[in-house]
């Protein structure tokens, strides 16, 4: 699936930066998870649809890759504050979450 080619000035708009999973439940009737994620100088909300393939205790303590200027959403009552990078995606895939290993800290941006 692809939208057509961007400029690199069009990807640089976009800001991945490295956030620490802090806490994670389910969003009861839900396929939906509420994730507090560290970004260094501040704590955001992220409503993911992950809850069919994670379990919130799998999460937390993780670093992960967040799109942190994305338009806030509100998504079942919840306001969403950014969103986390998966692969896998597509019908019949599990998601795997992008995470970032070694010494990077929450805030860190993903270039």
């Amino acid at each position: 699936m692809s939208g057509g080619d961007i400029s690199i000035e069009e990807f640089s708009r976009v800001e991945l930066r490295v956030g620490r999973v802090v806490e994670a439940e389910n969003i009861p009737g839900t396929r939906l998870l509420r994730l507090i994620v560290d970004l260094g100088d501040s704590r955001r909300q992220i409503v993911a649809g992950l809850a069919e393939h994670y379990r919130p205790e799998e999460l937390v303590g993780r670093n992960v890759v967040v799109v942190a200027n994305l338009k806030p959403k509100k998504i079942r009552g919840f306001v969403s504050e950014g969103m986390l990078l998966a692969a896998g995606c597509e019908e019949g895939q599990r998601p795997v979450i992008v995470t970032v290993s070694g010494d990077a800290k929450p805030g860190w941006r993903v270039c």
